[in-house]
């Protein structure tokens, strides 16, 4: 084989994993900045995103600037709340869309899609006009923003459920029948053990859309600042450094969620293969 040969080959056989690399690369240089910049020692300069120096100050007091404590403490009640509304209520919808058969059901299917497909400030500010016009224009804050919240964390709930229902094998849950299980105790230990993971992922990302949403939270939150609205603030002044620190604590989190359940996942993998 020809030397030209042998490169063309190579190139081939490795096109797709460099190719991957890269995007790996440059979905994780931000991040990387973020987390550099958690350790910049800022106060010398108004360069707030030039590197100083080294310093664990902004780690050692995360809530110095005034009011992110309470911002960061909102969004994360909000964001909870609404993970869990989102979750159980798209749990429910998924099943009934995946199992049932009824009336109206391809058109639901249709409009699930269209919080996700809208533009956030068309979800934004038609929700801001339905408060205003059902009396809550003088009351927006928490509640607006959990309600608004759970409108569009609730489709991408939908469709993560659905698409693990959708791979589930039915002759598992037969089978489970067939050995004289009801139909909860068949649920209980074949099928919510199997869309579990499903539902786990929805809520992650439910979190993770409700804690960083800025658009949709800014048009229906009233007096309220977020975490998102307070990094927007601040960026008029200067983004404080401690804002570095908050979000590679969350990036910590959810990756250790991440690396924690698959781990278990496959710990009980190779417990029934044993």
């Amino acid at each position: 084989m020809s030397p030209m040969a042998r490169a063309r080959r190579w190139i081939g056989d490795h096109l797709i994993l460099g190719l991957g690399l890269l995007v790996l690369v440059y979905t994780f240089v931000p991040i990387a900045v973020v987390v550099l910049m958690s350790f910049n020692d800022s106060s010398k300069s108004r360069n707030v995103y030039k590197f100083q120096s080294f310093t664990f100050s902004n780690w050692l007091h995360p809530f110095k600037p005034s009011g992110m404590g309470d911002s960061v403490l909102l969004s994360i009640e909000i964001a909870l709340a609404a993970t869990i509304i989102a979750t159980i209520l798209g749990t429910l919808a998924a099943f009934a869309l995946v199992r049932h058969r009824f009336a109206g059901r391809k058109a639901a299917n249709l409009i699930i899609f269209l919080p996700m497909a809208s533009p956030e400030i068309v979800m934004g500010s038609s929700l801001l006009a339905l408060f205003v016009s059902s009396g809550f224009g003088g009351r927006l804050g928490f509640i607006t923003i959990l309600i608004a919240h759970v409108m569009f964390c609730l489709s991408f709930v939908i469709v993560t459920v659905k698409a693990r229902l959708g791979g589930l094998d039915d002759n598992l849950e037969q089978a489970a029948m067939d050995l004289y299980a009801n139909e909860f105790e068949t649920f209980r230990r074949i099928t919510f053990p199997l869309v579990l993971p499903g539902i786990i992922a929805a809520a992650l990302l439910s979190f993770s859309l409700s804690f960083d949403d800025f658009i949709i939270t800014n048009l229906n939150a009233g007096q309220s600042v977020t975490f998102p609205m307070f990094v927007y603030g601040s960026a008029q002044r200067g983004v404080p450094m401690e804002v570095n620190v908050i979000g590679t604590a969350m990036f910590v989190i959810a990756i250790s969620i991440v690396v924690g359940g698959e781990i278990f996942r496959r710990r009980g993998q190779k417990a029934l293969a044993a």
